[in-house]
């Protein structure tokens, strides 16, 4: 390998490693000085937020088919709708997603199948 697949796998891990710890050494100096305060009161009103946003930000990458095409789009349907039906069902959030997955690789499967 080449140094510059090292120095993109160096950057990439540092980058990683610093929207982790970043955040982490914030919230743990923003607690000490908060000690007074307890429970939920310590923490900011800003970060009750981030959490939602980042459900619907990957919600909608999700919706978006990387290839598009007629077997994609349909693909994607249906998992949505598989996953939100084993939400309905089961008000979990693992369900839903391993339902959503199988959905999706089976219309892909069958699609590429029919396709050849």
């Amino acid at each position: 390998m080449d140094n510059n697949w090292w120095l993109t796998l160096l950057l990439a891990s540092t980058g990683t490693l610093l929207m982790r710890l970043l955040p982490l050494l914030w919230m743990q100096r923003h607690l000490l000085k908060q000690q007074s305060k307890e429970g939920l009161a310590a923490i900011p009103d800003w970060q009750s937020v981030l959490g939602p946003l980042m459900i619907a930000a990957m919600l909608g990458v999700s919706l978006v088919p990387g290839t598009p095409g007629i077997a994609e789009w349909l693909a994607t349907a249906l998992g949505a709708m598989a996953a939100l039906m084993a939400w309905l069902w089961t008000k979990s959030l693992g369900w839903p997603v391993v339902a959503g997955v199988t959905l999706y690789g089976l219309v892909i499967v069958v699609a590429r199948m029919a396709l050849v």
